[in-house]
């Protein structure tokens, strides 16, 4: 498809949405940008205020939404979840996995609730939501959009993030998987690796000067739109509407960031130095290759950032 094609393939017309962790920051912002598409949305929050706010707030801008509480991670949530839309819109068509939690700690003082909460909202929930939502795409043999969010923790990781890396992490590898299995339903799944002002990041205190800006209506520096891929949720939303729409039908099983003013593909791991040994490797065999053909390759862990000035 060509660029002149692609015009007016970003409208969602007629589809209907389901979207997670969508009362206020990012998820808001996917299920807003998704509505003003021309999808009717499902919201879904664990707060029946927020929720009911995002609702009005959708509808307040001209487009339909209803409002379905529940936590993310069990079955039960996730088939109501896509028995709500199919009640209350007669199908299913996009499904944005959003909802997440944050239980930071460094390693040595992380508790197993901590991890397992975390793990089970996002990573579970994940799995439960696009479970149900798949099989009612596959029954509707319309194909379908997929979208999940995964995060740059989850790319390179992050100190005291030990639970929320391992879920980010897993979603991705999930991503992969069901490319593989939905691309003949025509569904495809995608990640996004999201950067933005909300309740996740204000806490961060390198970022709180662009948040405190952002909340100003201060415009950013070109650093922390490019260098630090940091915006608005709303900056973020059109990839969500893009991924969604018959212009990405093509596109599956990526991980693709968005933040500010960047935009990235982010590759697929791969082995990046090889070597090889007849009759098979000794430890000092691995020792006597490993400074010249290997150390030179080491990657780096953590987000890495130039100096701003």
């Amino acid at each position: 498809m060509d660029r002149a094609d692609m015009v007016g393939t970003t409208s969602l017309a007629g589809k209907v949405a389901i979207v997670t962790g969508a009362g206020r920051g990012l998820g808001l912002a996917y299920a807003r940008a998704l509505a003003g598409a021309g999808a009717a949305v499902v919201v879904n929050d664990v707060d029946d205020e927020t929720a009911g706010a995002a609702v009005d707030a959708i509808k307040a801008d001209g487009g339909q939404a209803v409002a379905h509480v529940g936590a993310v991670g069990a079955s039960e949530v996730a088939d109501a979840l896509v028995s709500r839309a199919d009640d209350e819109f007669g199908r299913l068509d996009i499904l944005v996995t959003n909802a997440g939690i944050l239980r930071d700690t460094v390693l040595w003082k992380m508790s197993d609730d901590d991890f397992d909460a975390v793990i089970r909202v996002h990573l579970r929930g994940t799995f439960t939501c696009v479970r149900a939502a798949a099989t009612r795409m596959r029954e509707q043999g319309e194909g379908g959009r997929i979208i999940c969010v995964g995060s740059p923790t989850g790319q390179v990781g992050n100190f005291g993030q030990t639970n929320y890396a391992a879920a980010k992490a897993g979603i991705v590898g999930m991503v992969r998987t069901w490319a593989l299995e939905l691309g003949r339903a025509n569904i495809t799944v995608n990640a996004i690796i999201p950067v933005a002002a909300t309740g996740m990041t204000e806490t961060v205190p390198f970022l709180k000067p662009f948040v405190d800006a952002l909340q100003a209506g201060e415009p950013l520096p070109a650093y922390a739109r490019r260098e630090l891929s940091f915006g608005s949720p709303d900056e973020v939303a059109g990839l969500v509407v893009f991924l969604s729409s018959a212009a990405a039908g093509e596109v599956s099983g990526q991980a693709i960031g968005l933040g500010g003013d960047r935009l990235a593909l982010w590759s697929h791991p791969s082995e990046i130095a090889l070597a090889f040994a007849d009759g098979g490797w000794t430890a000092d065999s691995i020792a006597a290759a490993w400074q010249e053909q290997f150390a030179p390759h080491l990657q780096r862990v953590g987000q890495q950032f130039p100096e701003p000035y």
